[in-house]
């Protein structure tokens, strides 16, 4: 129900000629022929929607050729507006918002999985961090925007509409985003998949791309 609103509002008046790619919605590829592309995915966090937390969020991006011009994350529970346009910063509630200044692992705030970072296959264990996990892959983007957290990182598989989003707003705040080998996101392929996300304040991001540097490029390869 709120894909097809969504849908209905966001496809309407000047944005008619605009492709569309939801979570919720299959997938025609005709978008593949338009100068600009509408992402959404209309509950980010199904699993926090579900469980009556509040960390879920509505997320909209709106893409020319491969690049994010707009986008807009919405925790509706926390009544959380982030927004960012190409070249124009990142805003929660109209309020300009910017990454942290982190350049530490040790104590740095990151969100994913705890389990990931205590994993024995790593070369070398991962410094103290507070680590924390929210289910909402566009929030814990937004929330590194706006320097709640220090970095995220998701070693799987992203589709766009989980990724589009966060990485225009985290790249407006001063952030920096792209998958696990520093390889910067393009969005709208046929496939529109991203390999990995990692996402995390300027200073932080060599030290957390260095650690993943011996990773394949297809993680699907990892033998669980």
């Amino acid at each position: 129900a709120a894909n097809s609103l969504l849908q209905e509002v966001l496809l309407s008046g000047i944005r008619n000629d605009y492709g569309w790619l939801s979570e919720e919605t299959v997938d025609d590829q005709s978008r593949l022929h338009a100068q600009r592309t509408i992402i959404v995915d209309p509950i980010d966090g199904t699993r926090a929607f579900l469980r009556g937390e509040e960390e879920f969020t509505v997320c909209i991006a709106i893409c020319e050729g491969c690049e994010t011009v707009a986008s807009v994350i919405y925790c509706p529970a926390k009544d959380e507006m982030f927004d960012a346009a190409l070249g124009q910063g990142a805003r929660l509630n109209d309020e300009t918002i910017r990454a942290s200044h982190q350049s530490t692992l040790q104590d740095s705030r990151m969100i994913g999985q705890r389990r990931m970072f205590d994993h024995p296959s790593w070369p070398h264990a991962w410094p103290a961090m507070d680590v924390i996990y929210k289910n909402s892959t566009s929030y814990r983007m937004a929330l590194v925007a706006s320097g709640v957290a220090d970095g995220t990182i998701a070693l799987a598989r992203k589709a766009d509409w989980d990724v589009a989003p966060g990485a225009l707003i985290a790249k407006e705040a001063g952030a920096l985003a792209s998958d696990h080998l520093k390889r910067p996101f393009r969005f709208c392929q046929a496939e529109p998949v991203q390999p990995a996300l990692v996402c995390t304040a300027a200073p932080l991001y060599p030290k957390v791309i260095n650690r993943l540097a011996h990773l394949p490029s297809d993680l699907r390869t990892l033998q669980p």
